[in-house]
């Protein structure tokens, strides 16, 4: 690769993209601003802005979504009569969860094992990164040979739907023939991967009460209805013997007909302890990108440590379900949030809420981007053909942008291969796959722009 001008000034540029990553990734650009300061977001958006002016993109702005968070957008022309290509990243990251679990602090970018770990190496401040290295490849070899828009949201991983609803409000703001979103990853290190479909998501609270207030589990207990055993038992009936998602009304046998995953390698990406078995039917493929999916987020009930001897009068879940392509979001949501009220056992109230919901993705793989992506990835990845899979997790604005620009091409590559363990502890990014990913974006824009391919 390094035969490659471009892929010789990716190189020479990686010592300044860990510099800019280490700076973004200090942010704790949490979009939860109960738990972090709303003042730490609002900075990683001054930063990607001060960025995107340095690289000479004109109409800079700081824009004022509704869910309260601010995205970053940015234009850099490019030659008259040429394509637009928006170019998408998201700065907001996961909490950093127990940061004890972190072998070093979460905030602060170290590199160990030739990786370099920090909250949002790879989801998706990385991406931010991979879109500069591109457009700075691109420039100092000729220059940039479309016009780029940049987006990069400030709220993805909260679900909350800030820039869907402001892209609504502003159809002709992110306009664009092809757009690359930077918010996926390889299938593993080294396998340049496309994701063509996104399963959808909806997070749904539920609420039991049974009594007035705790009471003595010594005095009341066995006769007295607990609340925490009864959303035991709702949870439960979630699933099936064999850990298929069960919800009512709800289809689970689709089939995924792309890159399989072999069960022996899933077990090792997902760290499975042994002994312990994977759950659900089919191949890992159809569980993990073509089918509906329930987990339980979190319990609010008493800590073990300080628990009294108390039936419980309340008990309250955060259950998300994963939705595939095919599956409307809503409708799913009406059914888990029946299934919740209809399997909650001696009479207990329960009520349910619905906090976040987004539809599915499946992009048109056989557009000329497609081809333009696969003959760039067969150079930055010598000896290796663009693979198609899909992915588990939910990028909202995917369907929005679908929806308002029906002929535009939509692409999803990233940074988060397994080894990256995206909103785990300790989350990564190889620097190698940032380096390719970069030389690939770069040339893949200029495919797209020359027609050969």
């Amino acid at each position: 690769m390094s035969s490659n001008p471009v892929a010789a000034t990716v190189a020479s540029l990686m010592p300044r993209a860990k510099e800019e990553l280490t700076e973004l990734v200090a942010f704790k650009s949490v979009a939860d601003f109960g738990q972090f300061p709303r003042e730490e977001s609002e900075g990683a958006a001054r930063w990607i802005a001060g960025a995107l002016t340095a690289e000479g993109f004109e109409d800079v702005a700081l824009l004022d979504t509704p869910d309260g968070t601010q995205s970053v957008y940015g234009h850099l022309p490019g030659p008259e009569g040429a394509q637009t290509v928006l170019l998408y990243a998201h700065y907001d990251v996961q909490p950093p969860l127990d940061e004890s679990g972190w072998t070093t602090p979460p905030f602060e970018l170290t590199e160990r094992d030739g990786r370099w770990y920090g909250r949002g190496t790879a989801d998706c401040k990385g991406g931010f990164i991979m879109h500069l290295l591109a457009l700075r490849a691109l420039k100092a070899n000729g220059g940039v040979p479309v016009h780029v828009k940049v987006i990069v949201e400030g709220s993805e991983e909260q679900g909350t739907g800030g820039l869907e609803r402001y892209a609504e409000e502003h159809p002709d703001l992110l306009t664009a023939d092809t757009v690359v979103i930077g918010d996926a990853g390889n299938f593993r290190a080294g396998l340049p991967t496309v994701t063509s479909t996104l399963r959808g998501m909806t997070l749904v609270r539920v609420r039991i009460d049974t009594l007035e207030g705790n009471l003595h589990s010594g005095q009341f207990g066995g006769a007295a209805p607990d609340a925490l055993a009864a959303l035991v038992r709702v949870l439960d009936s979630l699933r099936a013997e064999d850990g298929t998602t069960t919800v009512d009304g709800l289809a689970g046998d689709s089939a995924w007909d792309g890159l399989q995953y072999d069960d022996g390698q899933f077990r090792e990406d997902a760290r499975v302890l042994d002994g312990v078995e994977l759950i659900g039917a089919g191949t890992v493929a159809d569980r993990i990108w073509a089918r509906p999916a329930v987990t339980v987020l979190g319990i609010d009930c008493p800590p073990v440590v300080g628990a009294t001897p108390s039936v419980q009068a309340s008990a309250r879940a955060l259950v998300s379900l994963r939705v595939p392509p095919g599956v409307d979001a809503a409708e799913a949501t009406a059914l888990l949030r029946a299934h919740l009220e209809s399997h909650t056992p001696w009479g207990a109230r329960v009520s349910t809420e619905q906090i976040g919901q987004g539809q599915a993705f499946r992009a048109d793989t056989t557009g000329p981007a497609y081809r333009a992506m696969a003959d760039a990835m067969a150079v930055a990845y010598p000896g290796q053909e663009m693979s198609r899979a899909g992915q588990g997790g939910s990028i909202p604005l995917c369907n929005t942008l679908a929806s308002l620009y029906p002929k535009a091409e939509i692409l999803l590559i990233g940074l988060s291969e397994p080894e990256a363990r995206i909103h785990a502890v300790n989350e990564s990014v190889s620097p190698d796959e940032l380096e390719r990913l970069s030389v690939a974006e770069a040339l893949f824009l200029r495919n797209l722009a020359s027609g050969a391919h």
